[in-house]
This record gives structure tokens, sequence and C-alpha cells, in this order.
């Protein structure tokens, strides 16, 4: 039996339970080689080692396995942060939005949303139903939110006044897109030089320093600039 048998023989034997997760895992991997509009059940199939009608038991169509593989990555991050945005009424806005960028750029740097984030932005406008499952799910979601956490900073003098909408849209565009630039070296060689720990620091640092308060130390605003001076001195 070849090594492709033996892997598929071993996700045939695979527990009855454990079958919407050994489909997904599949569905990841078929619609990061050829896309979403690309991708057949067929092919998902045969990757996962079971029979095509399997799939239908648990899955009805492809756009049902791409809401599920949102669901697995970006909805699961969001609701982490929703509980501990709630749990925790004592931590400073700063504090909550710099552990929420911590979360944000472990999630982006991931394979599983690199192949998420790749159909969101090459194909979803092909499929209308999609666009609207994923406004409402993950765009609108983490708008409110950001919006909380800013508006809060806000009120608690730690950011300038600024339209909370922008900030958290700003933020969420560097982080989504320097993960991305960063996934695909060839085309940004310059960020190969950097740390995963590095670049988190920059988009921080930025950040931070440009919903400041106006003549507002890093220090005072609560941005620890010692990592990025770090990283300075081990590069030179």
């Amino acid at each position: 039996m070849t090594s492709i048998g033996r892997d598929h023989a071993t996700k045939r034997r695979r527990l009855p339970e454990e079958r919407p997760q050994q489909i997904l895992d599949a569905a990841f991997e078929v619609f990061g080689d050829h896309g979403l509009a690309g991708a057949r059940l067929d092919d998902i199939a045969k990757c996962a080692g079971i029979g095509k009608g399997t799939i239908y038991l648990y899955f009805p169509n492809k756009e049902a396995l791409f809401k599920e593989m949102i669901r697995q990555t970006v909805i699961a991050h969001l609701e982490r942060s929703e509980r501990d945005l709630d749990g925790d009424r004592t931590a400073t806005a700063t504090a909550q939005l710099r552990d929420y960028m911590r979360e944000l750029w472990t999630l982006t740097r991931s394979p599983a949303y690199q192949v998420v984030m790749r159909l969101v932005i090459a194909e979803l406008h092909r499929f209308p139903e999609l666009v609207e499952f994923y406004l409402q799910e993950v765009v609108s979601r983490k708008q409110q939110l950001l919006d909380r956490l800013i508006r809060r900073g806000i009120a608690g003098g730690e950011f300038r006044s600024i339209d909370p909408r922008v900030a958290g849209r700003m933020m969420a565009s560097m982080f989504a897109m320097h993960a991305l630039w960063a996934s695909t070296g060839r085309c940004w060689p310059m960020l190969a030089a950097e740390s995963d720990e590095e670049l988190f620091e920059q988009l921080t640092d930025f950040f931070f320093h440009a919903v400041a308060p106006t003549g507002t130390s890093a220090a005072r605003s609560g941005v620890d600039p010692e990592p990025l001076v770090t990283a300075k001195r081990r590069r030179s």
C-alpha cells in the first residue's frame, strides 16, 4: 500500500464524530490549492479519504463548508475576545486592546486564516450569500467590539478624540495585510528579516502612537517602546 493509500485508510478509520473536522481539514487544503470556485466536493472527499456522499451528511455544499471554516477561525477568535472583554472590567482600554491585537496577530499568521483571507479577498464577491454572512458575522461583529474598546479609551483619556469606526478599521486592516504580506515573502522580501514578534511590536507601536492624546508620549499612553528598541539593536 502506498503512503497515500495508508493515509486515506487511516482517515477512513476515524470515528464518526471526527468526520466533520476531517472534512473541514480537507476543505482547507483543497480551497487553499484550488480556490472556492475551483474546488469540487469530489476533491474534498478524496482528500479526506471518504466518499462524496459522506460530506452531504454534514455539509450540503461548498458554501456551508466555507461558513464553518469562518466559524472555526475568525468567529471563534471574536467570541474569545468578547468573553475576555466582558470578563475583565478592571484593565485599561489600552491593555485590553493590546491583548486583542496579540490574539488577532496570532490568528492572522496561522495557515488556516491565510487560506480564509485569500478566499475572502479574491473570491468572496462571486458568492453574494457568503458576502452577507461575512459582513454580518465577522465585519460587523469585529467593528462593534473595537468600537466599544476605543470609545472606552477615548472616554478615559487614553486615546485622542477619533472616530472609533475609522480607528478600528485602520487597525484591523494593518494587521490583516501585514500578515498576508509576511506569508508571501517573495513579494515582500523586506519582511523576511522581521520576526513575527518584531512585526507585532511595529504595528502596535504605530497604532497606539496614532491614537494617543496630543502631546502624550508612548510610555504615558501605555505603549512600551523597549521591544522596538531591543529589536533594532539586534539587527544593528
